[in-house]
This record gives structure tokens, sequence and C-alpha cells, in this order.
């Protein structure tokens, strides 16, 4: 009676902790914890709950799965398990704050940085203490650029001095009524495996949400056939938990059906801390160097594909000046000056344009360069040497790999133009340095430019494909969808620069991974409706 007594002063006394969200059966609380002002050093939001104490055993999950999936509410359900919420007890206490994700577009960078929402849960009568790591969910718009934050955001936190660096659990939420495997559904489970390193496929469970209570046959053959990696019990099989999501529904004349559900939710729950209890954490060490590849592969690419054009435009202002050079072929001769006209290129900064990228507000630039390092999906870090793309203090994109210090973080990007111009062979010869008379010595000049134009581009195309090999080596996901939407453009760039057996093996990683083209066209598609 006095272990009654005392759940009931427990429950009571988080009552008084609470504000009142709903007054039915069960009457529902929200619970009040310290919440961590937004703080542009932190890409993260942070809610505390109770004090921590450092000799207990410290858990920590990661939650994430698509929209819709009931991730919020599985949050609630573990809280509540801590609590020692019992059905008869008619309360239920909710941490999550389902209005933080209906953010806008006008939102500061902070708001959309900090999407990830970290819980600390430290209840003095818990026998451990608990932090739950609260991802946004999957395909929620149609706009991959949202779900891009995720690793973003996932990669800030675990670089972040006072954050998180391991994981005992990865809770990948799926509904167990998913009867089969759509290109989206494929998509979303292809991009939470490319968050990860392969080191962490062991401590992947999959919580399965809306269950009936049954096997859920047609979820696990989804997941067989999307070869989701995780952890597998001594039949070789998933390991799983089920769970429903009717705990705080009111009672009604269904009150039969709510007991089997909250006891269906309390026993997964109960099976699943027994699960973590014992497991050993995994460092983000490997994890963080997936995030790192994938972010340095995206930019490079974007940056290759800047540079490409500004080799083309080059190629074009040397094949107009040497057909004036040809033109007046008896001027050179003679060497008496002649005036011609070449477009010319040159580097403007404008504003980012919001309506094409909402969530990218800043970019990184090189001001030595005059180059886009970092964009789009630059979203975080104040301090420049932090950006995903700098190791060593230097970045890993821009022509010279300058110091961080020549970067500029701005809602302004670099676009390369082309304008008409009046030149002389007087200026020419002076540009090139050339003795008079020597028009051969103009063209060459201007082909060894060329040539160190095509050496620059060699040099990114074989940097962007050593970083999807550093990809096959250490991801869980070796053929992530994110990685194949930009193999095509590095196949034809390797085969212009004469690297055959590097197309080769990167065709191969394209056929292996065939079964997703299906997923590949809805990440085409999305970009398509995005840019109309």
């Amino acid at each position: 009676m006095a272990s009654l007594e005392q759940k009931l002063h427990n429950i009571n006394e988080i009552i008084k902790q609470s504000s009142v969200i709903g007054d039915g059966i069960p009457a529902r609380y929200r619970l009040e914890p310290k919440i961590d002002p937004h703080d542009e050093s932190k890409p993260f939001r942070q809610k505390i709950f109770g004090e921590r104490d450092n000799n207990k055993p410290h858990k920590k999950i990661l939650v994430v799965g698509e929209t819709g999936t009931g991730k919020t509410t599985l949050i609630n359900t573990m809280i509540n398990y801590m609590l020692g919420v019992q059905r008869e007890d008619k309360v239920w206490f909710e941490i999550t704050d389902e209005q933080q994700s209906l953010q806008t577009s006008d939102e500061s960078v902070h708001s959309q940085t900090s999407s990830i929402t970290v819980y600390g849960f430290y209840l003095q009568e818990s026998p451990i203490h608990l932090t739950i790591i609260d991802t946004p969910g999957y395909g929620d718009t149609r706009d991959i650029e949202n779900d891009k934050e995720i690793a973003i955001g996932l990669l800030n936190l675990s670089r972040c001095d006072e954050c998180i660096h391991e994981i005992h659990t990865v809770c990948l939420v799926i509904k167990a009524t998913e009867n089969r495997l759509s290109d989206r559904q494929q998509y979303v489970f292809d991009a939470v495996q490319s968050l990860f390193g392969r080191d962490i496929a062991e401590n992947i469970v999959l919580l399965l949400t809306h269950s009936s209570g049954r096997t859920p046959k047609n979820a696990l053959t989804a997941v067989k056939f999307a070869k989701v990696k995780c952890a597998v019990n001594e039949q070789n099989q998933p390991v799983y938990f089920l769970f429903d999501n009717c705990q705080s529904d009111a009672a009604d004349e269904d009150d039969e059906i709510l007991e089997r559900s909250w006891n269906l939710s309390f026993r997964g729950m109960t099976d699943f801390f027994k699960f973590f209890e014992n497991i050993k954490p995994r460092t983000l060490q490997m994890t963080r160097d997936v995030l790192q590849q994938r972010n340095q592969l995206e930019a490079n690419i974007s940056n290759l594909r800047s540079r490409v054009q500004v080799i083309e435009l080059k190629q074009k202002e040397l094949k107009q000046t040497q057909e004036a050079l040809e033109k007046n072929k008896k001027d050179v001769e003679d060497n008496k000056d002649f005036v011609f006209e070449v477009e010319v290129q040159y580097k403007e900064r404008v504003d980012i344009d919001p309506k094409m990228w909402r969530l990218t507000k800043k970019a990184m630039c090189c001001t030595f360069c005059k180059e886009n390092c970092h964009y789009p999906g630059c979203w975080w870090a104040d301090d420049l040497s932090w950006c995903s793309v700098m190791k060593n203090n230097h970045c890993t994109v821009c022509t010279n790999k300058c110091h961080y210090s020549k970067h500029v973080k701005e809602a302004k990007i670099y676009v390369t133009k082309t304008k008409p111009k009046k030149a002389t062979y007087e200026e020419l010869k002076k540009k090139y340095d050339v003795k008079i008379g020597d028009s051969m010595s103009v063209a060459k000049k201007l082909e060894e430019e060329l040539r160190e134009s095509e050496k620059d581009k060699m040099k990114l195309v074989i940097e962007a494909f050593h970083c999807v090999e550093t990809l096959e080596k250490i991801a869980l996901n070796t053929d992530s969808l994110l990685t194949l939407v930009h193999i095509d453009f590095l196949i034809e760039k390797l085969k212009e620069i004469n690297e055959p057996e590097k197309a080769e093996t990167l065709e191969n990683i394209k056929k292996r991974a065939g079964e997703k083209h299906g997923a590949l066209g809805y990440i085409i598609r999305c970009v398509r409706s995005k840019k109309k």
C-alpha cells in the first residue's frame, strides 16, 4: 500500500509541474521541462525534465521515421512508461510540443536548423536517465531539402562539444500496417539509413506503430525488400517492438479495445527497455564521417558544375579570340593593331532566391576564389571553421582550398555571367607578354590557360569520385539514393577526363542499386516539383 501511496504522490507532484491540455479520461498534462533559449551556438532544441544524476546509467536513443508514423505518441509513451503511469491512473503526460514543427518560411535560420529536439528525462525515481533525440519526420512536404536538413542537424549535433557523441539505440519508426513498399517509402528507408556509419547497424531496432498485436508480416516484408540493416534476433529476423497509438484517447464504449491497446504498447515498451538495458553504445564518429563525406560530395558536385561552366565559357572566349586572329591574319603578320569583340565572363554576388531554396538562407562563399563552397545546404555554424566543408581550418571545396578566414557566410551567392567586350590585338599581346609579331604565342598562351583550367576540373572530379569511394567503405547504406542523384553527372565527367576505370566503378554502383530507381524517380519528381 505504501508503494501505491508513494506512486500516487509522485504522480501528483508531477501534475503540479505540468499544465492541463485535456480534462477528459485520461486527463492530459504537458510536462514543463526546462527549455534552453534559442542559442545560435547550438544546432538543436533542448528540453530537460528533472535533475541529472551522474551516478545513474544514462541511455541515449535517436528516433527517426516517416511523417505520420506516430513518433510523437511513441516518445510520450516512453515518458509515461518511465513515470510508471498505468491505465487506472487515468492520466497521460506529454513532453513533446507539436506546435514546434509548424514553422513558417519567414522564421529565422536558427529555428529551421533547430528542428532536432533533445529531450533529457532525468526522473529521480527511475533506475536510468534517458535522452531522446527526436528528428523531424521524413517526406513531410515533398521537399527533399527538408530531409537533408535532418542530416545536417545530426552532423552538427555530433560535432558540438557539449552534445551527443554516442548512441545506445536508433529507433526506426514504421507503421505496422505498411503493406507495400512505395517509391516514397523506399526513399524514406534509404534516407534514414544514409545517416549512419555501418558500425551502428546492430543498434538499430524497428518500432512498429498502429499495431493490432499480430505479427506485422507486410511491414517486415517491406523492410526486408528495402534491405534495411538493423539488429537481428536468433532467427536472423529484424528486432522489432509493437505499439498501438491510442493511449491518450478518451475512454468510451470501446473501453475494452483501448485497454488492449494500452497493454500492447506498454508490453512493447517493457521489451524495448529490456533490449537496450545492456546494449553497448556506439560512438557517432563513423556516422559523423559519413555525414561529412555526403555533405562534401554535394558541395563538390555543386562547385564542379559551376567550374565546368566557367571552363566552357573560357573555351568560347578562346575560340572567339582564335577566330579574330585568323580573320585579321594580315594585320597580325604586319603587327598592326585591330579591334575585335569577345564574350567575357565575370562573377557577381546576388541575393539567394527564397523561392528556390526555402531553407538555404545563407551560403558559405570564398571571397578569394569567388566561389560558392557550400550552397545549397549550409544552415548552421556561425563559426566558419565548423562548416562541414572545412577540414583542418581549410576549405575542401574552393579552387585554392583557402583558410576559413577568407570565407563569408551571407544570404548571397556568386553567379557567373557574360558580357560583350571590345578588345585589341595590342591588349592581347600585353596580357600574354608575347614578342612583336608572334601571333602563335598568343594562341599558345590561351591554350595553356585552358589546359590549366582542365587540370582543375580533373582534380575536382577525382575528389568527388573519392568521396563516393569513401562512402562505399564506411556508410551503412552504400548505395544511397543521395549519392545516385549525382552519379550520372560524375560518370560523364570521368569519361571526359579519360578515367574509364573510375567511370566503370560508378556504373557498377548504379547497376547494383537498380532496384532503387523507382525511389530515385521520387527524388527527381520532388526536385522538379520544387522548381516549378
